[in-house]
């Protein structure tokens, strides 16, 4: 439905307080996965090149959202000095997030057995592209979407493969730090996060045809689907038996049509009503529709 003021998320649980992470993981899934491990209190340090993160200069607003309320550090890890600030940045951290290739993080000294060696109580969560082997294999988020199958030959909408896989690091971040809780160290708390991996998760149901064109949620119920209003579009969801039945009532179509003289008749009946209107319906009868003008 239309909303007059923005939704906000409920403030989580500082669980993380007292634990410090340091990122080394520039671009979408470190710093989106670093957010959100702030969101629930963690100390939160982003290591930059001293070029900065790229995505300061293609997307200016996205990085400083991504980026409020955390330390940045400009550090030239190509650098000795820089990698013995690094070392002393690690030495009191609990958590340890990149995204480089393997052979990258090993040029800078950061290799799993030195990790383990040094720093034996460090989480380590390691953003790749693909699991070993084909962890060295370039990509980015447009071609694990497209090997998962969510490309239907236009660019999408968002970047599912880089957010899903920031939550799979928030996951494993919270994974090893119970793992340490537990006893644990060194190398087991190494966590490898693929996204190419959170892209196959993403697509589950249209590999599993629930979202196919055509398929159930693909087209074919008569109460899930996108369709033009009088002044913009409207998503009606009437996908449980209670929904699809009250949408009926309310826009007086026929039950006994099939799925396409049902889907026409809605076609028709929001042509001729505003998005105001159809939210006024919505709210009237209980059914999840979201309504939007094109103004």
């Amino acid at each position: 439905m239309t909303s007059a003021t923005p939704h906000r998320a409920p403030h989580p649980p500082q669980a993380l307080r007292g634990v410090r992470v340091v990122s080394l993981a520039p671009n979408l899934p470190g710093p989106a996965a670093l957010m959100r491990l702030a969101a629930m209190g963690a100390a939160c340090v982003k290591v930059e090149p001293p070029s900065g993160d790229p995505m300061s200069l293609y997307a200016p607003a996205f990085y400083a959202h991504l980026h409020r309320g955390m330390t940045v550090h400009a550090i030239d890890l190509k650098r000795e000095s820089g990698r013995n600030e690094l070392a002393r940045e690690l030495g009191r951290a609990d958590v340890l997030l990149t995204s480089s290739r393997p052979s990258a993080l090993a040029r800078l000294g950061l290799d799993s057995d030195r990790i383990a060696r040094d720093w034996p109580r460090l989480v380590w969560v390691a953003i790749v592209g693909e699991y070993a082997p084909d962890d060295e294999l370039p990509g980015h988020d447009l071609t694990y979407q497209a090997e998962a199958g969510l490309i239907d030959g236009a660019l999408p909408p968002t970047l599912w493969a880089d957010m899903a896989g920031s939550l799979m690091a928030v996951e494993a971040t919270l994974q090893g730090l119970l793992l340490r809780g537990n006893g644990q160290a060194g190398a087991a708390l190494h966590t490898t996060v693929a996204l190419a991996e959170a892209a196959r998760f993403a697509a589950l149901p249209r590999r599993y045809r629930l979202t196919a064109p055509g398929a159930l949620l693909g087209g074919l119920h008569p109460g899930y689907q996108v369709m033009p209003c009088a002044d913009g579009m409207v998503a009606i969801a009437a996908l449980e038996p209670h929904f699809l039945e009250a949408w009926q009532a309310c826009t007086g179509i026929r039950p006994e049509l099939d799925a396409a003289g049902q889907i026409e008749a809605s076609r028709a009946w929001c042509a001729s009503r505003s998005a105001v209107q159809l939210t006024a319906v919505a709210l009237e009868h209980d059914l999840p529709l979201f309504a939007w003008s094109r103004g």
